[in-house]
């Protein structure tokens, strides 16, 4: 019989010595002073131990007591909310919403926070991101430091904008619609959202049952009555009849291929803005803000300046909001090419600009895509990444092909940030940054940057 190999010192204590799990700390209670605004709708505190606290529904400046909801002992931080206010801060408002709070909806991050005071928090979260991971100042950035609100937006304390055009329902086992609570799949259930846009309440998502539903997204067009439902049952579910306050059509998100399908009524929804109307088919990306597109395409026009005969690229460009703009005003001398990734975006885009003979959509990546055009130089360029920002490669390419001056549009002020860094490495600097206050109550903003060549600002 064949001995068994000797074990080693360190296998023999871990036989003797069984590794313990971690301690959790959720439920924990910890009465802090609360520090800055941080990047993801919460602030920084630290315990008595010196562990951090990414605290939820508190201001910065403000004593309070702080639950874990998230975390162990030795961890890097905690997440927590704040779940009683011992020393308020004056910006501090008694939320709106009833169903805002510590362990309720996450929709809003905001709620318990005056309007003006919202927008400075947000603006402290881009110039903290910007110092951090671009080594810009707000100055450096050409930027004044504010954050504008959308037009109509700017309301008292206490005064909800009525704003998302898009909102997606989750349902509870009982058929109830609802959202969900902050980083958890539970659901709040609720009777009324009030950032919802007028178009989405009126449909009544909110008054009627859902059985065998996991999802309802609705969705109300701006610039047209268009109204859709997209539905996604749970698995073996059947489909409801859909009788809501409104006409509206419907689609379905297939259970083995995921598409999103016609039920009934038009695949699309008509969006309106800069003058032209566009196609949106299948829950396809549209801003969501009914003043956003208007808004940034102004924005990134005056950024730009484009002149007749000009060469442009729009990267990531969806259903061709910032490509239309820009076929516009370079003329028929001039052209624009647009990349995105999304097939049916790209069908959507094909057919809004069909118009403009100067105009060519690529499907793919723009990473993949725009090396194989054997587009080596472009006069102007506008890039609309999705939240994760463009990337070192993207970025280094772009900086070659010598454009005048290039618009970012960008919803994550980290990712904005780091590849702001990467284009100063690629000869370029930043002239201008505009932020946008496009999604009030929560932690998000819309940001504008163009830059230039380095070398024509000295």
């Amino acid at each position: 019989m064949q001995a068994e190999p000797k074990k080693s010192q360190a296998e023999q204590r871990a036989v003797a010595e069984p590794v313990s799990e971690p301690v959790s700390l959720v439920g924990e209670e910890y009465e802090v002073e609360v520090g800055p605004v941080a990047h993801g709708g919460h602030c920084i505190a630290r315990t008595s131990e010196g562990q951090v606290l990414f605290v939820r529904h508190t201001l910065p400046g403000e004593r309070v007591v702080a639950r874990v909801t998230e975390g162990e002992e030795g961890a890097r931080f905690l997440r927590a909310d704040a779940v009683e206010i011992l020393d308020p801060s004056k910006d501090r408002i008694e939320a709106p919403c009833p169903f805002a709070g510590p362990g309720r909806c996450g929709g809003c991050d905001w709620q318990h926070a005056k309007p003006g005071a919202q927008r400075r928090l947000k603006g402290e979260v881009v110039a903290e991101q910007l110092q951090r991971l671009a080594g810009l100042t707000p100055e450096e950035a050409g930027w004044d430091g504010t954050v504008m609100p959308a037009e109509g937006d700017k309301l008292p304390a206490g005064q909800v904008p009525s704003w998302r055009t898009r909102v997606q329902f989750a349902v509870d086992a009982d058929g109830r619609a609802g959202l969900r609570r902050h980083r958890s799949h539970e659901i709040e259930p609720i009777d009324h959202c009030m950032i919802a846009a007028e178009g989405v309440s009126e449909l009544g998502i909110e008054r009627r049952d859902w059985p065998g539903m996991a999802t309802v997204e609705a969705i109300a067009a701006t610039g047209s009555q268009d109204r859709q439902v997209i539905l996604t049952a749970r698995p073996g579910a059947r489909l409801p009849i859909v009788e809501l306050d409104r006409p509206v059509s419907v689609m379905r998100v297939g259970e083995k291929d995921g598409g999103v399908h016609r039920v009934h009524g038009r695949p699309f929804v008509r969006e309106r803005a800069d003058d032209h109307t566009y196609r949106v088919g299948s829950g396809g990306f549209w801003q969501v803000h009914p003043k956003a597109a208007d808004t940034l395409v102004t924005a990134v026009m005056q950024g730009l300046l484009p002149r007749k005969g000009d060469m442009a690229l729009d990267l990531y460009c969806g259903v061709g909001l910032f490509a239309g703009a820009l076929a516009d005003r370079v003329g028929d001398q001039g052209a624009v090419l647009g990349i995105e990734s999304g097939k049916r975006a790209v069908e959507d885009a094909r057919h809004n600009l069909a118009a403009f003979d100067r105009v060519r959509i690529e499907q793919g990546k723009v990473e993949s895509v725009l090396p194989r055009t054997g587009i080596d130089e472009v006069d102007l360029i506008v890039l609309d990444p999705p939240r994760a920002g463009a990337g070192r490669k993207t970025v280094q390419h772009l900086s070659t092909l010598g454009a005048r001056r290039i618009a970012y549009v960008a919803c994550d002020p980290a990712a904005l940030a780091r590849d702001l860094g990467y284009f100063q490495d690629g000869g370029y600097r930043v002239r201008t940054l505009r932020v946008f206050d496009l999604f009030p109550m929560t932690a998000h903003v819309e940001c504008v940057a163009i830059l230039e060549p380095a070398a024509k600002g000295l």
